[in-house]
Protein backbone atom coordinates (compact mmCIF):
# COMPACT_ATOMS: atom_id res chain seq x y z
CA UNK A 1 0.00 0.00 0.00
CA UNK A 2 2.94 2.50 -0.55
CA UNK A 3 2.48 5.24 -2.54
CA UNK A 4 4.15 3.63 -5.75
CA UNK A 5 1.96 2.90 -8.32
CA UNK A 6 0.26 -0.41 -8.37
CA UNK A 7 0.37 -2.87 -11.21
CA UNK A 8 -1.71 -5.76 -11.18
CA UNK A 9 0.03 -8.93 -9.91
CA UNK A 10 -2.70 -11.22 -9.93
CA UNK A 11 -4.64 -11.94 -13.28
CA UNK A 12 -8.09 -11.20 -13.14
CA UNK A 13 -22.04 -18.67 4.72
CA UNK A 14 -23.07 -15.56 4.88
CA UNK A 15 -21.81 -12.69 7.78
CA UNK A 16 -25.42 -14.03 9.84
CA UNK A 17 -24.94 -17.81 10.44
CA UNK A 18 -21.24 -17.94 9.14
CA UNK A 19 -20.13 -22.12 9.52
CA UNK A 20 -23.09 -23.26 10.40
CA UNK A 21 -23.13 -25.80 7.50
CA UNK A 22 -20.13 -26.61 7.29
CA UNK A 23 -19.58 -26.85 10.87
CA UNK A 24 -22.66 -29.07 10.85
CA UNK A 25 -20.86 -31.42 8.54
CA UNK A 26 -18.02 -31.57 10.96
CA UNK A 27 -20.51 -32.66 13.42
CA UNK A 28 -21.88 -36.05 11.44
CA UNK A 29 -20.01 -38.97 12.04
CA UNK A 30 -17.64 -38.80 8.64
CA UNK A 31 -15.03 -41.62 8.56
CA UNK A 32 -11.68 -39.93 7.11
CA UNK A 33 -8.78 -41.13 5.77
CA UNK A 34 -5.66 -42.28 8.64
CA UNK A 35 -3.67 -41.17 6.22
CA UNK A 36 -2.05 -38.19 7.23
CA UNK A 37 -2.56 -34.51 5.14
CA UNK A 38 0.97 -33.77 3.79
CA UNK A 39 1.55 -30.44 4.76
CA UNK A 40 4.21 -27.64 3.72
CA UNK A 41 4.33 -24.79 5.90
CA UNK A 42 5.89 -21.41 4.72
CA UNK A 43 6.93 -18.69 6.71
CA UNK A 44 8.85 -19.58 10.08
CA UNK A 45 8.68 -16.66 11.43
CA UNK A 46 6.45 -16.47 15.45
CA UNK A 47 3.30 -17.79 14.11
CA UNK A 48 4.61 -20.06 12.28
CA UNK A 49 7.10 -21.74 14.51
CA UNK A 50 5.17 -20.93 17.92
CA UNK A 51 1.84 -22.65 16.44
CA UNK A 52 1.39 -23.66 12.96
CA UNK A 53 3.95 -26.01 12.76
CA UNK A 54 2.96 -27.93 15.90
CA UNK A 55 -0.13 -28.39 14.82
CA UNK A 56 0.78 -29.36 11.32
CA UNK A 57 2.91 -31.95 13.01
CA UNK A 58 -0.31 -33.60 13.74
CA UNK A 59 -0.03 -34.59 10.64
CA UNK A 60 2.57 -34.97 8.53
CA UNK A 61 5.09 -32.24 7.56
CA UNK A 62 6.48 -32.31 4.44
CA UNK A 63 8.44 -28.88 3.62
CA UNK A 64 9.18 -25.46 4.75
CA UNK A 65 9.85 -22.32 3.51
CA UNK A 66 11.81 -19.32 4.48
CA UNK A 67 13.99 -16.91 3.22
CA UNK A 68 15.89 -16.59 6.37
CA UNK A 69 18.27 -19.97 7.62
CA UNK A 70 17.69 -19.07 10.72
CA UNK A 71 14.19 -19.41 10.76
CA UNK A 72 14.67 -22.30 9.02
CA UNK A 73 16.68 -24.16 11.75
CA UNK A 74 13.99 -23.00 14.33
CA UNK A 75 11.67 -24.34 12.91
CA UNK A 76 13.43 -27.69 12.47
CA UNK A 77 14.77 -27.74 16.39
CA UNK A 78 10.64 -27.78 16.77
CA UNK A 79 9.65 -30.27 14.87
CA UNK A 80 12.34 -32.28 17.04
CA UNK A 81 10.62 -31.28 19.83
CA UNK A 82 7.25 -31.57 19.22
CA UNK A 83 7.09 -34.61 17.08
CA UNK A 84 10.88 -36.21 17.91
CA UNK A 85 10.01 -39.50 15.85
CA UNK A 86 9.55 -37.55 12.72
CA UNK A 87 13.22 -37.75 10.83
CA UNK A 88 13.46 -33.60 10.29
CA UNK A 89 15.80 -34.65 7.82
CA UNK A 90 13.40 -35.72 5.42
CA UNK A 91 11.57 -32.44 5.20
CA UNK A 92 12.16 -30.47 2.25
CA UNK A 93 13.46 -26.84 2.36
CA UNK A 94 13.18 -23.83 0.65
CA UNK A 95 13.41 -19.97 0.64
CA UNK A 96 11.06 -19.59 -1.89
CA UNK A 97 7.97 -21.09 -2.45
CA UNK A 98 7.67 -20.87 -5.77
CA UNK A 99 10.34 -23.25 -6.25
CA UNK A 100 8.56 -25.56 -3.85
CA UNK A 101 5.15 -25.72 -5.67
CA UNK A 102 7.37 -26.40 -8.65
CA UNK A 103 9.18 -29.19 -7.27
CA UNK A 104 6.52 -31.04 -5.10
CA UNK A 105 2.92 -29.61 -6.05
CA UNK A 106 2.01 -32.99 -6.45
CA UNK A 107 3.15 -34.49 -3.26
CA UNK A 108 1.24 -31.61 -0.89
CA UNK A 109 -2.12 -31.55 0.52
CA UNK A 110 -2.23 -28.34 2.50
CA UNK A 111 -0.13 -25.66 2.99
CA UNK A 112 -0.09 -23.10 6.36
CA UNK A 113 0.67 -19.89 5.45
CA UNK A 114 2.07 -17.48 7.89
CA UNK A 115 4.28 -15.09 5.49
CA UNK A 116 4.04 -11.45 6.02
CA UNK A 117 0.80 -10.05 4.22
CA UNK A 118 2.13 -9.13 0.93
CA UNK A 119 3.01 -12.72 0.11
CA UNK A 120 -0.16 -14.03 1.46
CA UNK A 121 -1.93 -13.90 -2.04
CA UNK A 122 0.52 -15.01 -4.80
CA UNK A 123 1.11 -18.05 -1.87
CA UNK A 124 -1.94 -18.94 -1.44
CA UNK A 125 -2.88 -18.84 -5.05
CA UNK A 126 -0.32 -20.86 -5.93
CA UNK A 127 -1.89 -23.53 -3.52
CA UNK A 128 -5.42 -23.12 -5.12
CA UNK A 129 -4.53 -23.60 -8.59
CA UNK A 130 -2.96 -27.01 -7.32
CA UNK A 131 -6.20 -28.18 -5.71
CA UNK A 132 -3.73 -27.79 -2.28
CA UNK A 133 -5.88 -26.93 0.42
CA UNK A 134 -5.18 -23.23 2.46
CA UNK A 135 -4.67 -22.50 5.98
CA UNK A 136 -4.07 -18.25 5.48
CA UNK A 137 -3.28 -16.09 8.67
CA UNK A 138 -5.13 -12.70 9.31
CA UNK A 139 -5.63 -10.45 7.78
CA UNK A 140 -5.58 -13.34 4.51
CA UNK A 141 -4.86 -10.88 2.56
CA UNK A 142 -2.68 -7.30 1.49
CA UNK A 143 -5.41 -5.79 -0.04
CA UNK A 144 -8.90 -5.84 -1.29
CA UNK A 145 -8.48 -6.79 -4.90
CA UNK A 146 -6.44 -10.03 -3.36
CA UNK A 147 -9.02 -10.99 -0.78
CA UNK A 148 -12.07 -11.44 -3.38
CA UNK A 149 -9.79 -13.16 -5.53
CA UNK A 150 -8.50 -15.72 -3.07
CA UNK A 151 -12.18 -16.45 -2.08
CA UNK A 152 -13.63 -16.74 -5.68
CA UNK A 153 -10.40 -18.81 -7.21
CA UNK A 154 -10.90 -21.04 -3.20
CA UNK A 155 -14.55 -21.83 -4.79
CA UNK A 156 -13.70 -22.51 -8.12
CA UNK A 157 -11.13 -24.88 -7.96
CA UNK A 158 -13.37 -26.87 -4.50
CA UNK A 159 -10.11 -26.30 -2.11
CA UNK A 160 -10.55 -26.33 1.79
CA UNK A 161 -9.72 -22.81 3.53
CA UNK A 162 -9.58 -21.39 6.80
CA UNK A 163 -8.34 -18.06 7.88
CA UNK A 164 -6.16 -17.99 10.57
CA UNK A 165 -8.65 -15.79 13.12
CA UNK A 166 -8.57 -18.87 15.53
CA UNK A 167 -11.24 -17.30 18.39
CA UNK A 168 -13.72 -18.06 15.90
CA UNK A 169 -13.57 -21.71 16.89
CA UNK A 170 -14.10 -20.68 20.36
CA UNK A 171 -16.79 -21.08 22.88
CA UNK A 172 -17.10 -17.37 23.06
CA UNK A 173 -18.02 -16.19 19.62
CA UNK A 174 -20.66 -18.92 19.40
CA UNK A 175 -22.58 -18.02 22.89
CA UNK A 176 -22.62 -14.49 21.99
CA UNK A 177 -24.11 -14.82 18.77
CA UNK A 178 -26.71 -16.55 20.51
CA UNK A 179 -27.08 -13.92 23.24
CA UNK A 180 -27.16 -11.43 21.02
CA UNK A 181 -29.42 -13.46 18.27
CA UNK A 182 -31.71 -14.42 21.50
CA UNK A 183 -32.06 -10.52 22.17
CA UNK A 184 -30.01 -10.25 25.63
CA UNK A 185 -29.52 -6.53 24.78
CA UNK A 186 -31.74 -5.88 22.10
CA UNK A 187 -30.93 -4.07 19.35
CA UNK A 188 -27.29 -3.04 19.11
CA UNK A 189 -26.35 0.24 17.57
CA UNK A 190 -22.85 0.84 18.61
CA UNK A 191 -19.67 -1.72 19.31
CA UNK A 192 -16.01 -0.21 20.13
CA UNK A 193 -13.13 -2.44 20.28
CA UNK A 194 -9.79 -1.99 21.87
CA UNK A 195 -6.55 -3.23 21.24
CA UNK A 196 -2.94 -3.22 23.24
CA UNK A 197 -1.02 -3.28 19.60
CA UNK A 198 0.84 -0.05 18.67
CA UNK A 199 2.09 -1.33 15.15
CA UNK A 200 3.07 1.76 13.57
CA UNK A 201 6.38 4.31 14.09
CA UNK A 202 6.28 7.82 14.37
CA UNK A 203 8.63 8.42 10.80
CA UNK A 204 9.94 5.55 8.21
CA UNK A 205 12.88 7.67 8.30
CA UNK A 206 14.39 6.80 11.87
CA UNK A 207 15.30 2.74 10.90
CA UNK A 208 18.67 2.45 10.47
CA UNK A 209 19.94 -0.02 7.66
CA UNK A 210 21.61 -3.09 8.85
CA UNK A 211 23.87 -5.74 7.31
CA UNK A 212 22.00 -8.63 5.89
CA UNK A 213 22.13 -11.86 7.97
CA UNK A 214 24.12 -14.72 6.17
CA UNK A 215 22.41 -16.81 4.16
CA UNK A 216 18.80 -14.50 4.15
CA UNK A 217 17.89 -14.72 0.78
CA UNK A 218 16.43 -10.42 0.92
CA UNK A 219 15.30 -10.59 -3.04
CA UNK A 220 12.65 -13.44 -1.62
CA UNK A 221 11.48 -11.53 1.18
CA UNK A 222 10.44 -8.79 -0.45
CA UNK A 223 8.69 -10.62 -3.08
CA UNK A 224 6.06 -8.72 -4.99
CA UNK A 225 6.93 -5.46 -2.99
CA UNK A 226 8.59 -2.55 -3.99
CA UNK A 227 12.52 -3.21 -3.29
CA UNK A 228 13.96 -1.53 0.46
CA UNK A 229 16.82 -2.73 1.74
CA UNK A 230 17.38 -4.56 4.96
CA UNK A 231 16.58 -2.68 8.45
CA UNK A 232 15.65 -2.26 11.67
CA UNK A 233 11.96 -2.42 12.59
CA UNK A 234 11.42 -4.77 9.82
CA UNK A 235 12.13 -8.58 10.20
CA UNK A 236 11.32 -10.81 11.83
CA UNK A 237 8.09 -9.15 13.09
CA UNK A 238 7.98 -5.49 12.65
CA UNK A 239 7.19 -5.81 9.00
CA UNK A 240 3.25 -5.17 10.13
CA UNK A 241 4.27 -1.13 10.54
CA UNK A 242 5.29 -1.13 7.10
CA UNK A 243 2.73 -0.24 4.33
CA UNK A 244 4.43 -2.04 1.36
CA UNK A 245 4.65 -4.99 3.84
CA UNK A 246 1.95 -5.34 6.71
CA UNK A 247 -1.32 -3.52 7.41
CA UNK A 248 -0.81 -2.22 10.73
CA UNK A 249 -2.48 -2.24 14.27
CA UNK A 250 -5.73 -2.66 12.59
CA UNK A 251 -4.52 -5.13 9.72
CA UNK A 252 -2.86 -6.99 12.66
CA UNK A 253 -5.80 -7.32 15.10
CA UNK A 254 -8.62 -5.95 13.21
CA UNK A 255 -9.57 -9.88 11.99
CA UNK A 256 -9.99 -11.33 15.68
CA UNK A 257 -11.06 -8.49 17.35
CA UNK A 258 -13.97 -7.50 15.23
CA UNK A 259 -14.45 -11.18 14.16
CA UNK A 260 -17.27 -11.95 17.55
CA UNK A 261 -19.48 -8.53 16.28
CA UNK A 262 -19.07 -9.54 12.82
CA UNK A 263 -20.81 -12.96 12.89
CA UNK A 264 -23.08 -11.83 16.29
CA UNK A 265 -24.66 -8.53 13.99
CA UNK A 266 -24.78 -10.74 10.57
CA UNK A 267 -22.60 -8.07 9.32
CA UNK A 268 -21.78 -7.44 5.72
CA UNK A 269 -20.18 -4.67 3.67
CA UNK A 270 -19.98 -0.99 5.23
CA UNK A 271 -21.42 1.99 3.48
CA UNK A 272 -18.76 4.13 4.91
CA UNK A 273 -15.52 3.93 6.94
CA UNK A 274 -13.75 7.67 8.50
CA UNK A 275 -10.53 7.76 10.39
CA UNK A 276 -11.97 9.95 13.55
CA UNK A 277 -8.38 10.51 15.04
CA UNK A 278 -4.54 9.82 14.15
CA UNK A 279 -1.15 10.27 15.24
CA UNK A 280 2.20 9.47 13.96
CA UNK A 281 2.88 7.56 10.65
CA UNK A 282 3.97 9.12 6.92
CA UNK A 283 3.99 7.56 3.79
CA UNK A 284 6.20 4.75 4.61
CA UNK A 285 4.67 3.10 7.88
CA UNK A 286 1.47 3.07 9.81
CA UNK A 287 0.40 5.58 12.66
CA UNK A 288 1.15 4.70 16.00
CA UNK A 289 -2.65 5.89 17.09
CA UNK A 290 -5.97 5.56 15.54
CA UNK A 291 -9.32 5.70 15.76
CA UNK A 292 -11.89 4.42 12.95
CA UNK A 293 -15.32 4.65 12.25
CA UNK A 294 -17.41 2.13 10.30
CA UNK A 295 -21.17 3.10 9.24
CA UNK A 296 -23.14 -0.19 8.67
CA UNK A 297 -26.43 -0.03 7.01
CA UNK A 298 -29.54 -2.31 8.53
CA UNK A 299 -29.51 -5.89 7.24
CA UNK A 300 -31.74 -8.51 7.78
CA UNK A 301 -33.96 -7.94 10.68
CA UNK A 302 -30.72 -5.79 12.54
CA UNK A 303 -30.45 -1.91 12.82
CA UNK A 304 -27.91 0.15 11.35
CA UNK A 305 -24.38 0.13 13.47
CA UNK A 306 -21.99 1.85 14.21
CA UNK A 307 -18.47 -0.08 14.92
CA UNK A 308 -15.47 1.84 16.61
CA UNK A 309 -11.98 0.95 16.69
CA UNK A 310 -9.48 1.99 18.89
CA UNK A 311 -5.39 1.23 18.94
CA UNK A 312 -2.04 2.56 20.20
CA UNK A 313 -0.80 5.16 22.42
CA UNK A 314 -3.31 7.44 24.01
CA UNK A 315 -3.05 11.00 23.61
CA UNK A 316 -0.21 13.22 25.35
CA UNK A 317 1.60 9.66 25.72
CA UNK A 318 5.35 9.57 24.15
CA UNK A 319 6.13 7.22 22.03
CA UNK A 320 9.71 5.49 23.53
CA UNK A 321 11.02 2.10 24.08
CA UNK A 322 9.08 2.28 27.52
CA UNK A 323 6.01 2.60 26.79
CA UNK A 324 5.81 0.51 23.93
CA UNK A 325 7.11 -2.85 23.61
CA UNK A 326 9.69 -3.00 20.95
CA UNK A 327 9.36 -6.58 19.22
CA UNK A 328 5.03 -6.74 19.85
CA UNK A 329 4.73 -3.37 19.11
CA UNK A 330 2.47 -3.62 22.41
CA UNK A 331 1.88 -0.55 24.92
CA UNK A 332 2.92 -1.68 28.12
CA UNK A 333 0.78 -0.55 30.65
CA UNK A 334 -3.19 -0.05 30.17
CA UNK A 335 -2.77 3.66 31.45
CA UNK A 336 -1.01 4.63 28.03
CA UNK A 337 -3.70 2.86 25.86
CA UNK A 338 -5.96 4.48 23.62
CA UNK A 339 -9.33 2.78 24.60
CA UNK A 340 -12.75 3.79 24.56
CA UNK A 341 -14.22 6.29 27.16
CA UNK A 342 -17.02 3.92 27.63
CA UNK A 343 -14.83 1.32 28.76
CA UNK A 344 -13.26 3.19 31.48
CA UNK A 345 -16.83 4.13 32.49
CA UNK A 346 -18.15 1.03 32.53
CA UNK A 347 -14.77 -0.23 34.43
CA UNK A 348 -15.35 1.96 37.09
CA UNK A 349 -19.31 1.28 37.16
CA UNK A 350 -19.07 -2.18 38.01
CA UNK A 351 -15.76 -2.41 39.37
CA UNK A 352 -14.06 -4.36 36.90
CA UNK A 353 -11.45 -5.16 34.57
CA UNK A 354 -12.11 -5.66 30.79
CA UNK A 355 -8.92 -6.46 29.63
CA UNK A 356 -6.40 -4.32 27.50
CA UNK A 357 -8.18 -6.24 24.41
CA UNK A 358 -12.03 -6.46 23.45
CA UNK A 359 -14.88 -5.63 22.51
CA UNK A 360 -18.06 -3.87 23.76
CA UNK A 361 -21.26 -4.25 22.13
CA UNK A 362 -24.01 -1.26 23.14
CA UNK A 363 -27.49 -2.48 22.80
CA UNK A 364 -31.19 -0.89 23.51
CA UNK A 365 -31.57 -3.19 26.99
CA UNK A 366 -27.89 -2.92 28.13
CA UNK A 367 -24.46 -4.25 27.15
CA UNK A 368 -22.41 -7.10 26.33
CA UNK A 369 -18.32 -7.35 26.62
CA UNK A 370 -16.13 -10.21 25.20
CA UNK A 371 -12.48 -10.67 24.55
CA UNK A 372 -10.57 -10.81 21.72
CA UNK A 373 -10.29 -14.72 20.88
CA UNK A 374 -13.99 -14.92 21.46
CA UNK A 375 -13.64 -15.23 25.38
CA UNK A 376 -15.21 -13.95 28.09
CA UNK A 377 -18.59 -13.36 26.73
CA UNK A 378 -20.15 -11.71 29.47
CA UNK A 379 -23.55 -9.44 29.63
CA UNK A 380 -22.83 -6.34 32.09
CA UNK A 381 -23.71 -6.33 34.88
CA UNK A 382 -22.68 -9.78 36.05
CA UNK A 383 -26.12 -9.63 37.69
CA UNK A 384 -28.10 -9.22 34.13
CA UNK A 385 -26.36 -11.97 32.59
CA UNK A 386 -26.85 -14.51 35.62
CA UNK A 387 -30.61 -12.67 35.04
CA UNK A 388 -30.73 -13.52 31.41
CA UNK A 389 -32.07 -17.27 30.29
CA UNK A 390 -29.20 -19.01 29.07
CA UNK A 391 -29.83 -18.98 25.38
CA UNK A 392 -30.10 -22.72 23.52
CA UNK A 393 -26.93 -23.62 21.77
CA UNK A 394 -28.31 -23.51 18.06
CA UNK A 395 -24.67 -23.03 16.86
CA UNK A 396 -22.27 -26.20 16.38
CA UNK A 397 -19.26 -26.36 18.31
CA UNK A 398 -15.60 -27.06 17.24
CA UNK A 399 -13.91 -29.96 18.79
CA UNK A 400 -10.23 -29.00 19.13
CA UNK A 401 -8.02 -26.28 17.67
CA UNK A 402 -8.80 -24.04 15.02
CA UNK A 403 -6.52 -25.78 12.95
CA UNK A 404 -7.81 -28.97 14.13
CA UNK A 405 -11.06 -27.75 12.55
CA UNK A 406 -9.36 -26.91 9.01
CA UNK A 407 -8.04 -30.55 9.09
CA UNK A 408 -10.98 -32.41 9.43
CA UNK A 409 -12.62 -30.51 6.80
CA UNK A 410 -9.49 -31.27 4.44
CA UNK A 411 -10.13 -35.20 5.50
CA UNK A 412 -13.84 -35.21 5.06
CA UNK A 413 -14.16 -32.79 2.20
CA UNK A 414 -16.25 -30.43 3.78
CA UNK A 415 -15.58 -26.87 4.65
CA UNK A 416 -13.73 -25.12 7.50
CA UNK A 417 -15.47 -22.60 9.90
CA UNK A 418 -13.51 -19.45 8.79
CA UNK A 419 -13.16 -20.58 5.39
CA UNK A 420 -12.47 -18.51 2.65
CA UNK A 421 -16.35 -17.29 1.92
CA UNK A 422 -16.90 -16.29 5.46
CA UNK A 423 -12.86 -14.21 6.40
CA UNK A 424 -12.66 -12.67 2.73
CA UNK A 425 -15.54 -10.03 3.97
CA UNK A 426 -14.74 -10.09 7.89
CA UNK A 427 -10.54 -8.74 6.33
CA UNK A 428 -12.32 -6.28 3.82
CA UNK A 429 -13.63 -4.66 7.08
CA UNK A 430 -9.86 -4.28 8.21
CA UNK A 431 -8.59 -3.27 5.20
CA UNK A 432 -10.92 -0.29 4.36
CA UNK A 433 -9.67 0.83 7.89
CA UNK A 434 -6.09 0.75 6.05
CA UNK A 435 -7.93 2.82 2.73
CA UNK A 436 -9.08 4.97 5.90
CA UNK A 437 -5.98 6.21 6.93
CA UNK A 438 -4.53 6.49 3.18
CA UNK A 439 -7.24 8.57 2.99
CA UNK A 440 -6.47 11.13 6.30
CA UNK A 441 -8.58 12.33 9.20
CA UNK A 442 -12.23 13.66 9.36
CA UNK A 443 -12.80 12.37 6.07
CA UNK A 444 -15.61 9.82 4.75
CA UNK A 445 -14.83 7.33 2.73
CA UNK A 446 -17.94 6.38 0.52
CA UNK A 447 -17.54 2.12 -0.03
CA UNK A 448 -19.57 0.47 -3.15
CA UNK A 449 -19.03 -3.03 -2.49
CA UNK A 450 -20.62 -4.23 -5.29
CA UNK A 451 -18.22 -2.27 -7.78
CA UNK A 452 -15.71 -2.74 -5.35
CA UNK A 453 -14.33 1.00 -5.36
CA UNK A 454 -14.89 4.33 -3.29
CA UNK A 455 -17.23 6.72 -4.84
CA UNK A 456 -16.08 10.13 -3.41
CA UNK A 457 -12.54 9.63 -2.90
CA UNK A 458 -11.75 7.73 -6.20
CA UNK A 459 -8.04 8.37 -5.85
CA UNK A 460 -7.88 5.82 -2.95
CA UNK A 461 -8.43 2.57 -5.73
CA UNK A 462 -5.42 2.58 -6.84
CA UNK A 463 -4.36 1.27 -3.07
CA UNK A 464 -7.07 -1.81 -3.33
CA UNK A 465 -5.11 -3.99 -5.75
CA UNK A 466 -1.91 -5.25 -5.14
CA UNK A 467 1.95 -4.24 -6.04
CA UNK A 468 3.96 -6.36 -7.93
CA UNK A 469 8.03 -6.79 -9.81
CA UNK A 470 9.27 -8.39 -12.56
CA UNK A 471 9.13 -11.95 -11.78
CA UNK A 472 6.25 -12.01 -9.14
CA UNK A 473 3.19 -11.68 -11.86
CA UNK A 474 1.12 -14.58 -10.67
Amino acid sequence: MSKVKRRDFIKTITAGVGGISVLGAHGQNNAHSKKPLRIAVIGCGDRGVRTLLPESCKERVVALVDPDPRCIEKALGKVRKVAPSVDAASIKIYSDYRKMFDEMGKKIDAVMIAAPNHHHAPAALLAIRRGIHVYLEKPLTHTIQEARQLRDEAKKYGVVTQMGQHGHSNEGCRRLCEYIWAGAIGQVREVHCWTTRCNGLMSSHNSPRLPLPEGFDWDNWIGPAPFCSFHDDLHPHNWHLWKDFGNGSIGNQGCHILDASYWALKLKAPEAVELEDVYGGDEGVWPIRSRIRWDFPAREEMAPVKIYWYDGLAAGVEYSEGTVQKRWRSVNKRKWQNVPPLLDELEKKYNRNLGRNGSLLVGDKGVMVIGPYGDGCRILPEEAHRAFPVPNKILPRVKGTHQDDFFQACHNKTQACANFDYSAPLAEIALLGDLAMLAGPKRRLQWDSDAMRCTNMPELNQYLNPASRDGWTI
